[in-house]
């Protein structure tokens, strides 16, 4: 038996704006005799951390590599424009793509927007990272179009952001290497989901017939009642006594007018 078999853990990869803070919190509730490690990773690199098997489900953003992990949706993010207080953007409650057509607008390395056409101007070098692209708005060089999430992990009190109307949104999935789901990925998956304790983490469940459902629901129709069988809409006798079938209440009537009677 591997040590991994005596002691069972648990890793959850996550990108950078993904708060799993509830989820983990649950999963120690209810597991805990089962570590959670958590992995931080970038965007970009979360899909090859799930395919090593460096985790055993992941928090990320789409697009992930769907020919080998599975993924279930669970948001889409607000897309907002990181612009400093003085900027003409902050004194409106959302802006549309069109409106920043005169901005620098900087797409760092690790963007997670997918653009048809990148919107305002372009910078004359892409910063490395969302983190280089918040210190150079801050700087005056430009704004910043990220997922809401991001804008609030990079907050300084000199910046604010709006809700860009139009723009693409960054979807946030669960996703785990497709032929690994364990019974501890469907625990995850079942959090995740907001399941309760009680019920099932994903398995099939056993199959109900509609004929025992409703004799759960009304308790009437658990057993046949006594001396009656399937028969009863058919024309077999079916324990039925005479004269309780269609018709029957006329033959048992004739039968007794037929009979003669005793001459004292």
């Amino acid at each position: 038996m591997t040590s991994s078999e005596e002691t069972p853990s648990f890793r959850l990869a996550y990108v950078p704006g993904v708060t799993p803070g509830k989820w983990v919190r649950i999963w120690n509730e209810r597991l805990p005799d089962v570590p959670l490690a958590l992995v931080g990773v970038t965007a970009a690199e979360a899909s090859d951390v799930l395919r090593r098997r460096d985790a055993d489900v992941g928090l990320v953003r789409l697009p992930v590599d769907r020919t080998a992990l599975s993924a279930i949706p669970l948001y889409t993010e607000t897309t907002v424009v990181v612009v400093p207080k003085d900027h003409a953007v902050a004194a409106a409650e959302e802006v549309s793509v069109a409106e920043l057509a005169d901005d620098i607008v900087l797409h760092p390395l690790d963007d997670t927007l997918e653009w048809e056409e990148l919107p305002g101007r372009p910078a004359i070098e892409r910063p490395a990272t969302t983190a280089d692209a918040v210190e150079l708005v801050a700087a005056g060089v430009g704004v910043l179009v990220v997922p809401q999430s991001l804008a609030r992990l990079h907050h300084r009190k000199d910046l604010t952001y709006r809700p860009v109307l139009d723009a693409p949104g960054s979807s946030v999935v669960l996703s785990w290497p497709e032929e690994e789901t364990t019974d501890l990925v469907e625990e995850f998956i079942g959090i995740v989901r907001g399941r309760t304790v009680n019920s099932t983490r994903g398995r099939p469940r056993s199959r109900v017939q509609p004929e025992d459902k409703r004799a759960d629901a009304d308790g009437t129709r658990r057993k046949p009642a006594p001396g009656r069988t399937a028969g009863k809409q058919g024309g077999g006798s079916g324990g039925r006594k005479p004269g309780t079938g269609s018709g029957g209440a006329r033959q048992a009537k004739s039968t007794h007018r037929g009979k003669p009677r005793r001459r004292s």
